[in-house]
C-alpha cells in the first residue's frame, strides 16, 4: 500500500477519511478545516496548545491545524478541566470539542472551512505527550513528526496486506499515544477511513456495518469483557496493547471476532518495541526493525530504536528474557518488587503465580499495611462471583496451590475477588481503585 508522510496527508487526493454515523468526512473538507483553524491560531499568541476532543475527526483537523501554524500540539492524555489547569505552566491554550472550565485561552471546534493555501509543516515539528510512568508523576515526551512516520512505515511492512480496503475502528482513545499511533497516523497513513468515535461496549462493536472489512485498535481490558452473545464484525485484524493480554481472553478475543490478535509491546516514551500473534500461550515477542533490547545490568534492560531522538537509548521498566533468535518475553516490571518482613518479595512472581491457578482470568498483588505491618494483598478476577462458602474452599485450594512456589511471606494474606479489575483509560492497573478494595478489613 501506498504510505504518506505525516506532512502530505492533506495533499492526496481526495478521499473519505471518517466517518460517525450515517454522516462521512471527505479529505477536501478537513483540508478547508484545518485552514479555518489555523487562521484563527496564527491571531493567537503561545506555542503550546493542549487538545482535548471526543471526536477523533476533530482532533485531527485540530492536530493538523497546530502543526500548520507552527505551534505545539501537547497531548495530555484526558480532558479534565482540574489537571488542565494544574498544568497551566506549561500549556498556552486548549483546543476542544466540548465546553472546559479553564482558564487558559480556549478555542472551540467549529467546524468552520476557509479555502486559502496551508503554509507547510515545519521540519522540525513535534508533539508533546504527558504519561504518568512508574511514579505516577506526569512525565513530558517530546515526539518528533519523523519518529511517527516511521512507526507507521513499520506497521505497514508488518500488517499492510491485511490492512488493505479496511475501516478502522477503535475502543482506545486517541489521547494516549497508542490510539493517536494506531486509530490516527496509521490510517491517515494508509488512505483508510476511521471511526470518528471511540467504542466503549460490545454492543457498540456488534453495531459495525456488515458490508466492511475492519481493524480493530483495542485493549486486553476491552477483550477480556467482550460478549460471547453477540456477534463481531469482520476484522482482519486486532490490536492489543497497553498491557498483558491473558491467554483465555485472546482465545475468546480469536473465537468471537474470528480473527486472531496481534499483540503491541511499547510505551510512550520509546513507541513500539515488539510484537506478536497471540496464536499460542506464552507466544515470543518480536522486536521490530531497528530495535536492539540490551541487558545493561542483572535485570535491567535498555532499548536502542530509530523512534528515539537519542543515541541513548531509554531504561525499560519490564524485565526481559530473550531468546537466542533474539525474540523475547516479559518477565513482569522491575519495579514491582517489595520489602515484606525485612525480604524483598516480587509481585510480579505472585501474580504470575495466581494467573496459573484453574478459572482465573485476572490478579493483582500489591503490599497493604495494617497496624504498622506490610502484608500481601491480592485481587482476583472470575468469570462470576461466587457465593461465600464456594470463595472459602477456594481459597484454602488456591493458598494450597501456591505454598509450593511462594516464601511464607510471600503469601497473600488478604483477598478480594471481582470480575473485572480496575484499569485507567490506557488499560494500566488503575491502583488507587484497586488499594481502595482493601479499605474494609478482611
Amino acid at each position: 500500500m501506498n504510505l504518506h508522510s505525516l506532512r502530505d496527508w492533506l495533499s492526496t487526493p481526495d478521499r473519505i477519511v471518517a466517518w460517525h454515523g450515517q454522516q462521512q468526512y471527505t479529505l477536501h473538507i478537513l483540508r478547508q478545516q484545518v485552514q479555518a483553524l489555523v487562521d484563527r491560531l496564527q491571531n493567537q499568541p503561545g506555542q503550546y496548545w493542549a487538545l482535548c476532543f471526543d471526536n477523533s475527526y476533530a482532533f485531527t483537523a485540530a492536530l493538523l491545524a497546530l502543526w500548520h501554524a507552527g505551534k505545539t500540539p501537547v497531548i495530555p492524555g484526558h480532558c479534565r478541566a482540574a489537571q488542565l489547569e494544574e498544568m497551566a505552566d506549561s500549556l498556552d491554550g486548549v483546543i476542544s470539542d466540548m465546553p472546559l472550565a479553564v482558564s487558559l485561552p480556549q478555542l472551540y471546534w467549529d467546524g468552520a472551512l476557509a479555502s486559502d493555501a496551508l503554509p507547510p509543516i515545519a521540519t522540525d515539528a513535534t508533539l508533546v505527550l504527558f504519561t504518568s510512568g512508574s511514579t505516577g508523576t506526569p512525565r513530558r515526551v517530546v515526539k518528533s513528526l519523523r519518529a511517527l512516520d516511521l512507526e507507521a512505515r513499520w506497521l505497514n511492512t508488518l500488517w499492510g496486506a491485511r490492512l488493505r480496503d479496511c475501516h478502522v475502528i477503535a475502543s482506545v482513545s486517541h489521547q494516549h499515544l497508542y490510539g493517536l499511533s494506531f486509530r490516527i497516523v496509521l490510517p491517515m497513513a494508509l488512505g483508510l477511513p476511521f471511526a470518528a468515535q471511540q467504542i466503549f461496549y460490545s454492543e457498540q462493536l456488534a453495531d459495525q456495518s456488515p458490508d466492511r472489512r475492519y481493524a480493530f485498535i483495542s485493549s486486553p481490558a476491552f477483550l477480556r469483557r467482550l460478549d460471547p452473545a453477540l456477534a463481531g464484525p469482520c476484522c482482519e485484524l486486532i490490536v492489543s496493547a497497553g498491557g498483558a493480554l491473558p491467554w483465555t481472553a485472546a482465545q475468546h478475543a480469536q473465537q468471537a471476532l474470528s480473527c486472531t490478535v496481534d499483540e503491541i509491546y511499547g510505551s510512550t516514551e520509546t513507541g513500539v518495541i515488539g510484537w506478536r500473534c497471540a496464536s499460542e500461550e506464552n507466544a515470543l515477542w518480536h522486536c521490530f526493525p531497528q530495535i536492539t533490547l540490551r541487558e545493561q545490568e542483572a535485570g535491567r534492560w535498555r532499548v536502542f530504536s530509530a523512534l528515539l531522538e537519542t543515541d541513548a537509548g531509554c531504561a525499560l521498566d519490564d524485565r526481559i528474557v530473550q531468546q537466542p533468535s533474539g525474540q523475547f518475553q516479559l518477565a513482569g516490571r522491575q519495579d514491582r518488587v517489595v520489602k515484606i518482613e525485612d525480604k524483598r518479595v516480587s509481585l510480579s512472581e505472585i501474580e504470575r503465580r495466581l494467573l496459573a491457578l484453574p478459572g482465573v482470568d485476572d490478579a493483582a498483588a500489591l503490599a497493604i499495611q495494617r497496624h504498622g505491618r506490610h502484608a500481601i494483598g491480592v485481587v482476583l478476577a472470575l468469570p462470576e462471583m461466587l457465593d461465600a462458602a464456594t470463595l472459602h474452599q477456594l481459597k484454602i485450594e488456591w493458598k494450597r496451590a501456591l505454598q509450593p512456589w511462594l516464601e511464607p511471606v510471600a503469601m497473600p494474606r488478604y483477598w478480594r475477588v471481582v470480575t473485572t479489575i480496575p484499569v485507567t483509560a490506557q488499560s494500566k492497573r488503575a491502583w488507587p481503585q484497586i488499594e481502595e478494595l482493601f479499605d474494609v478489613a478482611g
